[in-house]
């Protein structure tokens, strides 16, 4: 279903990649996607920020539950790169995986600052349209876009801010916006708290579906990213997040364990302990 396939490139554009003041651990962070009252995706996200002046960010998300039925997907990307002056250097950006049974990965290098495509599987897409390769300069991957973004909010506590995401399949401009600041209430065992409001609205410009809708598919996706750190001394991730899809209505991401990387790897499996303290989203199961 190609509406499931564009819900998981919306989310992983506000989602899947902070940045932070020099020194942090690296933090893991699961998230639970709902739609319609279930669970769509689960995901996974690790956020390497110790290495002064260079970030590394992975995302792992896999469909769970009745969004199967739409077609299985389990994807994983990664992008490394620096800082120069605040801004986001990419370095590389990896993205794989399988929908519906067929491979998809896409290999983007930036010599010169510029995205150059080094793999990509399908090497073409037949239902849809190639971004012209004068639409790919001056643009970063949606992982070090966010990255950029959350670096602004954990120094200065604000969310202004816009960036040119190429992705290797669609250029998208992404403009985010403070709002405010909210007190999340519980839910289920997920983080609550105050946290900062940043509204987002991307509006996608090329690589469009060959059976998108016409002048809907070009209008802009508003949504809202609450952050903030989930525990004493983390930098501010996001907690809480409305995401628009048109296919499958408004999607709500839920911050449900966070924890160490180290104490993850060293159990051998998923140790983090729940966004409120309760047993960890892993050993509740989907």
């Amino acid at each position: 279903m190609a509406g499931m396939h564009r819900a998981i490139a919306l989310l992983a554009i506000p989602l899947a990649a902070l940045a932070a003041p020099a020194v942090a651990e690296p933090l893991r962070a699961i998230y639970s996607v709902r739609g319609g009252g279930v669970q769509l995706l689960q995901v996974e996200a690790v956020f390497d920020l110790d290495t002064p002046g260079r970030y590394a960010i992975r995302a792992d998300w896999r469909s769970t539950g009745l969004a199967r039925l739409f077609g299985s997907a389990r994807f994983s990307a990664l992008s490394e790169g620096r800082w120069a002056g605040g801004e986001a250097r990419p370095g590389r950006y990896v993205m794989d995986g399988t929908w519906r049974g067929e491979p998809r990965r896409v290999v983007l290098d930036y010599p010169g600052g510029q995205p150059a495509m080094r793999q990509r599987l399908p090497q073409e897409d037949p239902e849809r349209e190639p971004v012209p390769q004068d639409m790919t300069r001056d643009t970063i991957d949606q992982l070090s876009a966010t990255a950029q973004l959350i670096r602004l909010v954990a120094e200065t506590g604000r969310c202004d801010g816009r960036a040119s995401i190429y992705d290797g399949a669609r250029r998208v401009e992404m403009q985010t916006r403070t709002a405010g600041r909210d007190r999340l209430f519980p839910w289920s065992t997920a983080w609550h708290g105050e946290a900062t409001r940043c509204a987002f609205t991307g509006r996608q410009i090329a690589g469009f579906r060959r059976n998108d809708n016409g002048d809907r598919a070009r209008e802009p996706q508003e949504g809202t990213a609450w952050l903030a750190p989930p525990r004493p001394g983390d930098i501010p991730i996001p907690v809480r997040l409305e995401i628009p899809s048109r296919w499958l209505g408004a999607l709500s991401v839920y911050l449900m364990e966070v924890g160490p990387v180290a104490a993850a790897s060293s159990a051998g499996s998923s140790d983090g302990r729940a966004a409120t303290g309760a047993p960890s989203a892993a050993a509740r199961g989907p």
